[in-house]
């Protein structure tokens, strides 16, 4: 193990120093985008203004033929658009696909300034990042990249998930980690076909009572998951990310998945189709009601000690802290949002 000193040195001679706290970002949704598609790619500039951040997906989804052109779009939409407050990803192949290599040498030599965070599938351990933090390091110091380039993996291995905690502290690039639901249920045998949400046969029963028909309930097949990938994610200052909902024609099941990850400790989700837009920023935003209880207990706790009664409810010091995270939260959407920034009264 390093020691924090060690930690915290850049990688490589002339790449730049690492964070020692991630930049405040709003991160609600990471919008998925073809990069080869030109058609979708020419929508980008207007696609800035709506979503927190853009994403070149470079991995699944991408037919092999068009892997090297949809590499290219992505530099094209790196150096042609300007993102300002929004943030732009990509995701790369995975470590063991003959595209990795190129995509993070061309991308870096050409759009190295204008990229936030490298997003890493199939993440199995700490040294999967050990290599992708080494590579960065050496080709942002080759390119005298300014700032340092982020990694975000993706939990969809039933090793990652076992190493989750190691690969949260893995680096100081580690921005956060999204949940990755389909290559998860086929890394760890799961019967299930569908891309997040739940199961119409993962249910628990009601209690027999005579012969009446027994009511079943679903239950949330990625409850323990998303749960120890916030744990590892916010014990490590990084952050935690519900990721794909397939089902695009079901917007209410879509809004439940987000909202239980929002009420978990995820900080976003992935959009892969225009309509998850408003939904995830809809979920990912703190309701308007909350936030103004969460003012009202910070107001009565200036200095967040003691225990007051507001509207016949007790608050000390434990809910004073969940009065704070949601009035972060609030003031870092506000200052993107104006139309929430008057809701909440920021």
């Amino acid at each position: 193990m390093k020691t924090p000193r060690a930690f915290f040195k850049p990688l490589a001679i002339g790449a730049p120093e690492p964070y020692r706290e991630l930049p405040v970002r709003l991160e609600r949704m990471i919008h998925f985008v073809p990069p080869h598609n030109e058609k979708v790619r020419a929508k980008v500039p207007e696609l800035v203004r709506q979503v927190d951040v853009v994403l070149g997906n470079l991995e699944d989804a991408i037919p092999a033929d068009q892997k090297i052109a949809a590499r290219r779009g992505f530099i094209r939409m790196a150096q042609e658009v300007d993102y300002g407050s929004t943030g732009l990803w990509t995701r790369v192949n995975c470590l063991n696909s003959p595209w990795l290599l190129d995509d993070m040498t061309e991308i870096v030599a050409e759009a190295g300034d204008k990229l936030d965070v490298v997003m890493l599938p199939k993440v199995e351990g700490p040294w999967d990042i050990h290599y992708l933090d080494q590579l960065l390091a050496q080709l942002e110091a080759r390119h005298s990249v300014k700032k340092p380039i982020l990694i975000h993996a993706i939990l969809e291995t039933a090793e990652g998930v076992k190493n989750v905690e190691a690969i949260a502290t893995a680096s100081p690039r580690m921005h956060g980690m999204s949940l990755g639901p389909a290559d998860l249920a086929a890394s760890r045998g799961m019967k299930t076909t569908r891309v997040g949400g739940g199961h119409p046969d993962y249910v628990v029963l009601a209690d027999a009572k005579g012969d009446a028909p027994r009511a079943g309930y679903q239950q949330d097949l990625w409850h323990y998951t998303v749960a120890k990938m916030v744990d590892a994610c916010q014990s490590a200052g990084i952050k935690a990310f519900y990721g794909p909902f397939g089902d695009f024609s079901d917007p209410a099941a879509c809004e439940a998945q987000f909202r239980n990850a929002f009420l978990m400790g995820c900080l976003g989700a992935w959009s892969l189709h225009p309509t998850q837009i408003d939904i995830a920023k809809r979920v990912f935003s703190p309701d308007p009601a909350e936030v103004a209880f969460a003012r009202k207990i910070l107001d009565a706790m200036p200095d967040g000690t003691g225990a007051v009664m507001i509207d016949g409810k007790m608050q000390d010091d434990a809910t004073w802290k969940q009065a704070k995270v949601i009035v972060d939260l609030a003031r870092i959407v506000a200052a993107k949002d104006p139309i929430l920034a008057a809701v909440y009264g920021l």
